[in-house]
């Protein structure tokens, strides 16, 4: 047996589409070149031109095949432009996602409907508008990213963990709906990951300190340790692994 060619078949996207959400930067970011680096021709979701073209620029420069689309997902509209400019896709990754945390008490409902506009109902689109033509096809993947304060309430959780746990839900609902025709949705949940999206909380040296020691690794997440689980996720390896919840952490969820 051909080693290599058994790995490709199984964990290769090669002749895939992915569009990935928030794909320029952070986690997307990771995703998105690891999806490129497995063969997936990669359409990069985000709302600032330069970066979507640099990231763009650095898969091609790579060898792989990518695209870019300037994107607002804050309003619904932009998520149903989106859906019409991808077209038919195979690999949904949502990632883009807004930090909005004030303090509970302080928390006001513009914030609270922002915060579920981009992080929860963008996917939401996205997944109604793309999964039917996934599901006609025969194959779909669908990857959500969560955050550990969907599970646990920590540095002003506010609307964040509740639109994160209700993204956890609606990939459970969308695999209901979904799996019986070959797509299947599930969830990455990481740790503390230092990336644009965590600017305040990675301003306090202190704090990611005491994050690092809560892993069992000793160290905080970077993008790049999300590559892995997202190519198992987007590849054929994946098919019986239906709504669940990855978590990718360092130990964090256990320690």
């Amino acid at each position: 047996m051909d080693s290599a060619a058994y790995l490709r078949d199984l964990f290769g996207v090669h002749g895939r589409v992915a569009l990935v959400t928030g794909g320029s930067s952070g986690i997307g970011k990771a995703i998105a070149l690891a999806l490129s680096a497995a063969g997936a021709h990669v359409l990069i979701a985000a709302r600032t031109a330069a970066a979507i073209d640099a990231t763009v620029t650095e898969i091609r420069e790579a060898g792989g095949s990518a695209d870019g689309v300037v994107v607002d997902l804050s309003t619904r509209k932009g998520a149903h432009l989106l859906a019409d400019a991808a077209g038919d896709v195979d690999i949904l990754v949502n990632s883009a996602g807004i930090n909005l945390r004030p303090l509970m008490p302080e928390l006001d409902e513009a914030t609270w409907d922002e915060t579920m506009r981009v992080n929860l109902e963008a996917p939401f689109i996205l997944g109604q508008r793309l999964a039917p033509g996934m599901a006609e096809r025969g194959f779909g993947r669908i990857i959500h990213i969560s955050s550990q304060q969907a599970h646990r309430a920590f540095a002003s959780s506010g609307a964040y963990g509740v639109s994160k746990a209700a993204i956890e839900a609606l990939a459970r609902s969308q695999s209901e709906a979904w799996a019986p025709y070959g797509v299947t949705a599930n969830v990455l949940v990481p740790g503390f990951v230092e990336t644009p999206l965590n600017k305040r909380l990675s301003s306090d040296p202190a704090a990611v300190q005491a994050l690092a020691r809560r892993t069992l690794l000793g160290r905080n997440g970077l993008p790049e340790d999300f590559a892995g689980a997202a190519v198992f996720l987007a590849s054929a390896a994946s098919a019986y692994v239906v709504g669940q919840l990855i978590t990718v952490d360092g130990g964090f969820s256990v320690h």
